[in-house]
């Protein structure tokens, strides 16, 4: 581990899969010249259906392995790992810039919400930790959070299920006691919504608090009202880490006309991580391309 020549390492990114690859994109995006190294925990996902420890255990395991690899700042690209590990892997690291995704996406969320009523929708244990709801209160302290565990949304986004009339049936199965009444209809009973609230003052914002649930946008799109704003939390993620690495290299500028490298990285399945990573960065992966890697 080289930590004082970090300046000129690369930028370590991980996620239990391939989620994480659409903030990869997004930093890609405002940071081109950047050499990047992502893993993704493919032996071990989901993380959100396991216990707090082990997400700490297994996210510490995973900077491990990258800091091997001499990175200079580490983006955690999960919002379980960065609910539950983000304080262990501060002060396991305290010399390393390390950011994770829930701060930027409660900052994007405050920011685009008119009511401050915002909802978020993420995985068992980023909803059970209440993260977003801690991070959202930190910036707003009267701002009212309705939060819903869509722990389906990881295997559909995993299996390629990302449109169609069973990604949609699923998303209203999870949204509609949230958002049903804000396009004016009544609820089935003819009471409030599900989380106590007017029917008139639905969230009028929400927040994607996993990386795998932009894989189904467009179904998660249809569930919804028009005029709810959804917030993904990649591109104020990627924003942070131009701004953390300011002085090293300047954001969204290149060195020279060359674009940076990728390293992907995975605990299993090469080829599958290949076939689902793709529709996640948005790019072709070769499965000779991922380094199968035992943590």
């Amino acid at each position: 581990m080289r930590l004082a020549g970090r300046d000129i390492g690369p930028i370590g990114v991980f996620d239990s899969g391939v989620g994480g690859l659409t903030v990869l994109r997004e930093l890609r995006s405002r940071l081109p010249a950047e050499n990047f190294i992502y893993l993704g925990d493919t032996a071990r996902l989901p993380y959100g259906t396991k216990s707090a420890e082990t997400v700490v255990r297994y996210s510490l395991q995973c900077a491990a392995a990258l800091l091997e690899r001499e990175i200079r700042c580490l983006v955690v690209a999960c919002n379980t790992a960065s609910a539950a590990a983000l304080g262990a892997l501060r002060r396991e690291h305290p010399a390393l810039p390390i950011i994770g995704v829930v701060e930027p996406g409660a900052q994007a969320a405050v920011s685009a919400s008119a009511s401050q009523h915002i909802a978020v929708i993420a995985t068992e244990g980023t909803i059970s930790g209440g993260a977003y709801e801690a991070a959202i209160h930190r910036l707003s302290p009267s701002a009212r959070v309705t939060s819903r565990a869509c722990s389906l949304f990881v295997s559909m986004a995993e299996e390629g299920w990302n449109d169609g009339p069973i990604a949609e049936a699923v998303a209203r199965r999870y949204l509609d006691p949230i958002f049903a009444v804000a396009d004016g209809s009544d609820s089935a009973d003819g009471r409030d919504s599900a989380d106590g609230s007017d029917s008139a003052d639905a969230p009028d914002t929400l927040v994607l608090g996993c990386t795998h649930f932009p894989a189904l946008l467009p179904a998660i799109r249809r569930a919804l009202p028009p005029q709810v704003r959804i917030v993904d939390s990649a591109a104020t993620t990627a924003a942070a880490v131009a701004l953390e690495l300011q002085g090293s290299t300047a954001p969204g500028m290149t060195l020279g006309d060359s674009r940076g490298r990728v390293t992907f990285l995975a605990t299993d399945g090469a080829e599958r991580f290949a076939r689902v990573g793709s529709a996640f960065l948005g790019e072709p992966l070769r499965a000779d391309a991922v380094e199968i890697v035992d943590l």
